[in-house]
């Protein structure tokens, strides 16, 4: 026996394979592992609607927010700023300054300027109302998978269906309580507000309608605490959650959970000069459309800190941090189909799986062998080495196995087999020719090679197609299947072309075709 390079790299393969495959296998304590897919260990399957419409409504909601502080900031005085789903109309009291505000608001992208003497009139453009449905929806998918990821959960598969649909599967979700949380935390707007509190009219707000409200520039919000409390705020808000750098959860003096957030450089800004002009004021910190807390302003906040206070367990502040860490939805989601799958569906594909997976493997191991005596046994070393490379890899990277995925790698053992046939059974057709054993090894892995590569990387480009466009199932089946031919093209032509290598002078000295690869002569 000679050792080579060949052999050397295939041993190490073959330790990297048992030692990282080994806590998967049997489901050690510690090591990384594979984590079982939705279909495997049960969960949950949602299908959410997004309400891009309202994404155009924030939109203009957040320009008049800006032109406001604008205005403000310049000394500007404006008459009558309004907004609804159609834009934003406003009049200048001094048409001096209409060509400063038209200059500011030529800055803004997408908005389309009407003036007439000193009323302006905003409307966003058509293209830039579909840029906003299209940013809602993709950023919508981002948020999720973000607050997701934060919530703890393993490997949560969020992606587009369709032009307006999402895709959320949780896998481990088993008890209606950790449904419910991550619903909650998955539809959360998270839509957080700074409002002024109408100090001259919130007086009468018991006393008002909605259309009163709204006839002073004003909105009635409820208490989140107590619905019966109401508060009269102007409807433009200071700041939104847009301006959001961080939140976390906190406690306050008598240990209960508070949200403490951080604003950026702009938000700071704004919410320094607003509460330095409105000393003795209420400002109300406004969640999802509930007044969290009022606080009177006794002095001007800088530094672009504050809190939310409320009513909250550990666990809903920290949800509530997570919601606002993570940002707000641009457009509100629905729930338009829900599926839950059960562990004992999980555990019988588990085992539909196996039966499939180690009843091909043994037909295969016993055709080697019956087939292609000391080269079947080769082979099938290799092809073991094959299946834990895979199991090592994904364990390493912490993939998840889901049902196609285990397909993959059943479709993967007869992908191996298939290079060792083509190998083969070119050195058997070699040494039926009369050539020596030598030589038509190391022919036989010659004249076989570009027929393995052809066929491994069209089907390596075909895995990387699925992975690219494909949604949760398919993108597991197509790693398993990339892996898998990565580590065939190792074992299969790299380990067992090593082996020969090693056992050179045995197969010389022997001369027995029948023996080492099942022909006679």
């Amino acid at each position: 026996m000679k050792l080579n390079y060949r052999i050397a790299i295939f041993a190490l393969a073959i330790v990297f394979g048992v030692f990282y495959s080994i806590p998967s296998l049997f489901q050690t304590q510690e090591g990384k592992k594979i984590t079982l897919g939705l279909d495997l260990q049960g969960g949950l399957h949602m299908l959410l609607g997004v309400k891009t419409e309202e994404a155009t409504l924030s939109r203009i909601k957040s320009i008049t927010a800006s032109v406001k502080h604008f205005t403000d900031k310049k000394d500007i005085l404006v008459d009558n700023l309004d907004f609804d789903e159609s834009g934003i109309t406003f009049s200048l009291l001094d048409a001096d300054e209409v060509s400063s505000v038209k200059k500011y608001l030529s800055e803004i992208e997408g908005l389309q300027v009407s003036i007439e003497g000193e009323k302006f009139s905003l409307t966003l453009s058509n293209e830039e109302i579909e840029k906003t449905k299209k940013q809602a929806i993709s950023q919508a998918i981002e948020t999720i998978r973000n607050r997701l990821d934060q919530f703890g959960l393993t490997e949560p598969i969020v992606a587009r269906q369709g032009e307006e649909k999402i895709l959320v599967e949780l896998a481990g979700i088993k008890t209606a309580e950790d449904e419910q949380r991550a619903r909650e935390l998955i539809s959360r707007a998270a839509k957080l507000e700074l409002m002024a509190v109408d100090e001259d009219r919130n007086a009468r707000v018991y006393n008002m309608s909605s259309g009163d409200a709204a006839s002073y520039g004003d909105l009635i919000l409820e208490d989140a605490k107590n619905p019966q409390i109401k508060y009269l705020v102007h409807e433009i808000p200071i700041l939104d959650g847009g301006m959001l750098t961080n939140a976390s959860m906190g406690f306050d003096q008598n240990n209960r959970p508070l949200i403490n957030f951080s604003l950026n450089a702009e938000g700071a800004e704004i919410f320094g000069d607003f509460t330095g002009k409105s000393v003795g004021k209420r400002l109300a910190v406004v969640l999802d459309g509930k007044v969290y807390s009022a606080p009177n302003i006794n002095e001007r906040i800088g530094g672009g800190n504050g809190q939310i206070s409320g009513s909250y367990t550990v666990e809903e502040a920290k949800d509530l941090a997570i919601a606002l860490r993570s940002g707000a939805l641009l457009a509100p989601i629905y729930l338009m189909e829900k599926r839950s799958v059960g562990p004992s569906l999980g555990a019988e594909s588990i085992q539909a799986s196996l039966i499939a997976l180690v009843g091909g493997f043994m037909l295969v191991v016993v055709f080697m062998l019956v087939y292609y005596r000391a080269a079947g046994v080769i082979a099938n070393i290799a092809l073991v080495a094959n299946i834990l490379i895979i199991l090592a890899v994904m364990s390493l990277f912490g993939a998840t196995l889901t049902l196609p995925g285990m397909a993959g790698i059943v479709l993967t053992v007869g992908m191996a087999v298939d290079a060792n046939v083509i190998i083969l059974e070119r050195i058997r057709e070699l040494l039926r020719d009369g050539i020596s054993m030598q030589k038509s090894i190391e022919d036989g892995y010659s004249n076989a090679m570009r027929a393995i590569v052809d066929a491994n990387i069209t089907t390596l480009i075909a895995a990387v197609v699925l992975y690219g466009y494909g949604t949760g199932a398919i993108k597991g089946f197509a790693i398993t299947i990339s892996i898998g031919i990565l580590a065939s093209m190792l074992t299969a032509i790299l380990g067992t072309h090593g082996i020969y290598q090693m056992l050179e002078n045995k197969m010389k000295k022997s001369k027995n075709n029948l023996f080492w690869f099942g022909i006679k002569g």
